[in-house]
């Protein structure tokens, strides 16, 4: 493949949405009030809309008969690039909020910095992207202070969904081969230069929220190179399992 190195930073970038998209989808129907279940399943939305983009994109570039439902459904689990972040499954309301939040104050960053890549196409999707983004930021970031600075109980479990989620922040930063190659053609973002100001935006919510801002240096890493939780194979079951069983399906 000519363009290697973009698609494979597509996918990673995509991939993330993706996978958000579907553990946020799980929850339709199920949300603590109508509003909020609304409020998610509209995020799901939008993720999914942002990844069809991508996909399109990256099938171009692939440039053989792969279409953007082959890319999202027919792929193996170690062909997966998302972050091990995002394939959290949904314990409890803390455990989504706080997933959604740490994600994404990553990701709203992300999108700003993409907004300048010298690729016309990543960067039209992260400038029509990016507000819907912040949206989501915003909601999650509300729930974060809700929560927290909410009941006794409230507290607890949205400290325990942090101190559980904390584990997986690094891997936001770390770059693959692919990821360095297209940051050196101004492509692709350098995630390394976005690491002090997601932690301080982070950690500055948390405080109003009343909750602890986890000390542990401890980290998890691997999805980014397709080597994911537990969680992940059970989550590809349900999201394959109709194009598996009926093949060349659409959206």
């Amino acid at each position: 493949m000519k363009n290697e190195n973009l698609y494979k930073y597509i996918l990673g970038i995509a991939d993330n949405s993706l996978i958000l998209g579907q553990r946020l989808g799980a929850l339709t129907g199920h949300g603590p009030s109508l509003e909020t279940d609304i409020a998610c399943t509209n995020i799901s939305l939008d993720l999914f809309g942002q990844v069809r983009s991508y996909y399109q994109y990256a099938a171009k570039i692939k440039g053989d008969d792969s279409t953007e439902d082959d890319i999202a459904f027919l792929r193996r689990e170690r062909e997966y690039l998302n972050v091990l972040l995002v394939e959290q499954p949904n314990t409890d309301f803390a455990y989504t909020i706080g997933r959604q939040f740490l994600f994404d104050v990553y990701h709203l960053l992300f999108l700003t910095e993409l907004q300048k890549s010298h690729d016309v196409t990543l960067s039209a999707i992260a400038i029509k992207s990016i507000k819907e983004v912040s949206y989501h930021q915003r909601f999650s970031s509300d729930w974060i202070k809700r929560l927290g600075d909410g009941t006794e109980e409230s507290r607890i479990k949205m400290q325990d969904a942090i101190n559980g989620l904390w584990t997986y922040t690094d891997e936001l930063f770390h770059q693959t081969d692919a990821d360095k190659a297209v940051v050196e053609e101004k492509i692709g973002v350098d995630v390394t230069t976005l690491k002090d100001k997601y932690y301080d935006t982070v950690n500055a919510i948390l405080t109003e929220a009343t909750l602890d801002v986890p000390e542990s240096k401890w980290f998890q890493k691997g999805g980014k190179k397709g080597i994911h939780t537990e969680h992940m194979g059970y989550l590809l079951s349900d999201l394959q399992y109709m194009q598996r069983t009926y093949p060349n399906m659409e959206w």
